[in-house]
Formats: C-alpha cells, structure tokens, sequence
C-alpha cells in the first residue's frame, strides 16, 4: 500500500478483457488458478536472481531476530522505545514469511501455479503487516513526542499497559479492517487461468483480472487505504511538526541535535517504508509503458527492503542496540 499499502494496492481502474475469448466462471462455485510472475524474459537467469533475493531473506529474517533477542535478554533495552522497535521486527518477520514461499516457488522451481485460496491468504496477511507497520511507525513517533515534550512523565504516559494495547489496537485494526476484501473478492469473476504481475498476490492485481465489475472492492480498499495508511501518514508528519517545533524553542544547539539524533533511526523507517510505497503507487498507476521487469523490481524492493533495512538501521544508529549487540557477540566469542 502506499512497504503503505498505498492506493494502487487496491483502488485500480478495471482493464477491459474480452469475455467472448476467455473461459469465465463464478469462482463462489469453483475458484481460478493464477499464475505468478518474475522478472519476464529473464527465466534462464532465475537460478542467479534467486541468489541475492535469498541472501535478503536470510539478512531480513536474521537481523529482525537479533534485534528481537538483544531487547528480549537486554534489560537496559526494556523501555517504550524498544518495546516498539520489537513489534517492527515481529511485522517485518511476517511480511518476509509470508513472501518468501512463492519467491522461492517462482525464483527457485519455476513454480508459478497458486490457487485462489492461497493467494486470497497470502495477499490478506501481506497486507495486514504493511498496515501493521505503518501503525507501528506512528506509535514510534508517537513515542518520540512524548520523549522530547514531556520527559518528566515519559515512563507515566507509556506504561507497559499502554504499549500492550498500542501494539494491539495495530494489529486488531489491520486484521479487522482487511476481513471484509478477501470475501469481496471471492464475489467477483475471473477467467479460468489469471497471470499475476508479481511473484506474490496483491489486491490491485487480483481486481484488474476480473472480469466482473470491481466497483464494491475497489472502494471499500479505498476506504482501508484512507483510514490506515493515509490516517498515518498525516498523523506522522503532525508529530514531527510538534517535535521540530519543542526542538527549536530548545535554546542549546548540543540539545537541539541530542533530541533530534534520538528521532534519525525512526525518520530512515519511515522513508524505507514510505518512498517504495510511493514509487510501486507511481508506476502502477501511470507506469503502462514502463517494462514488467521494473514494475516486478519496484513490488520486490516494496516488500523486500524494509525488513532488510530496519534493523540495520537500529543496529547501527542507535547506540544502545549497537553496544548491546557487541557485547553479546564478544561474549560467545569469548
């Protein structure tokens, strides 16, 4: 949506298909088989393509572990802040696994066949962790609002009772409000065999094969795209507007870059997220002429870089992670 689920995600505009060439069915009765698509032309050289998506699964799922541990075992690390960046590690786990079977199937075995159960599933959860992250980031910056206006009651405003229900408003409102598309889908038509545009099911795909109309789909995933991601995306730029403002009524510039260095790791997050998510939301609605293989490379990246990059990022701009990481390392070491 808009690494958000951004409108392209599930608002599309209805290609026309020409029914009278296709085998059409209602898939209430019997369901289609899609078929997923990689890079188109490149199929000879899947073998080497899979080699570096591999090598970011691993780094993804490894990194997001290490910094699950190092604040599970860490005591220092308990506080509001971590508490958070450990349910950015949890969605970015879900959103590699829930990728990584149809990446490997496609990339590594030339499978491309998925049924329509599957594939309503995989792009369900796809989307409930886009969403889920993207509520995480703004509790983060939430986090960092209260940090910087009001230290003195930082640890009274964020109670571990708080968090537990910030983190499971997150998950709740994704789940919730993503229920409704796959039974949505499930009314429409498609032909007999559908070709995906991506090596994984996303709604935008799914709605442009029907060949009924998409109409009710297509705006209740507007709905879900306004009141989550876009809800967010406000909601974050308002927060950095009150921490910017705090900061600068800061008459030292040491504090001023102290309070501001606290907020970089969460600003890079946010721009991981958010700049693919904008750039996939581009080429989809106006990239027709653009090649498929860059329209695949931009759905890849979208996925793929946010839950390689965030620990990276926190492990190596946030001190405390950092040390923390070290000491345990030159302790097994040891």
């Amino acid at each position: 949506m808009w690494r958000n689920c951004d409108s392209s995600f599930f608002f599309s505009g209805k290609e026309s298909i020409p029914v009278s060439t296709m085998t059409v069915f209602n898939n209430s009765a019997l369901y289609p088989q899609f078929l997923l698509t990689g890079f188109q032309g490149l199929e000879a050289k899947y073998s080497l393509i899979s080699l570096p998506i591999c090598l970011i699964y691993i780094i993804s799922i490894a990194g997001n572990i290490t910094i699950l541990f190092i604040i599970r075992t860490e005591p220092s690390l308990h506080q509001p802040m971590y508490y958070f960046l450990s349910m950015l590690a949890l969605a970015d786990l879900g959103l590699s696994t829930v990728t990584l079977p149809t990446m490997v199937s496609v990339f590594w075995f030339h499978a491309r066949d998925i049924s329509f159960a599957a594939c309503a599933v995989q792009m369900y959860f796809i989307h409930v962790f886009s969403i889920t992250e993207s509520a995480i980031l703004l509790a983060m910056a939430f986090d960092r609002v209260v940090a910087i206006r009001e230290p003195l009651r930082y640890s009274a405003i964020l109670t571990n009772n708080i968090i537990i229900r910030i983190g499971l408003a997150s998950a709740g409102r994704a789940l919730i409000l993503l229920f409704p598309v796959p039974v949505l889908l499930k009314r429409l038509q498609f032909q007999n065999i559908t070709t995906l545009s991506y090596p994984f099911c996303l709604h935008q795909d799914l709605i442009k094969l029907t060949v009924s109309s998409p109409r009710i789909s297509s705006i209740y995933g507007l709905i879900v795209v306004i009141s989550s991601t876009g809800v967010d995306s406000v909601l974050l730029l308002l927060s950095y507007i009150l921490i910017l403002v705090t900061v600068l009524s800061v008459a030292s510039k040491t504090e001023r870059a102290k309070a501001l260095n606290t907020c970089i790791s969460h600003i890079c997050a946010v721009l991981i997220l958010y700049i693919p998510m904008i750039g996939l939301s581009i080429i989809s609605r106006f990239g027709q002429n653009v090649s498929p293989v860059l329209h695949v490379l931009m759905a890849d990246v979208y996925l793929l870089v946010p839950p390689l990059m965030n620990p990276i990022v926190y492990s190596v701009k946030t001190k405390q992670i950092r040390l923390c990481i070290l000491k345990k390392f030159i302790k097994q070491k040891g």
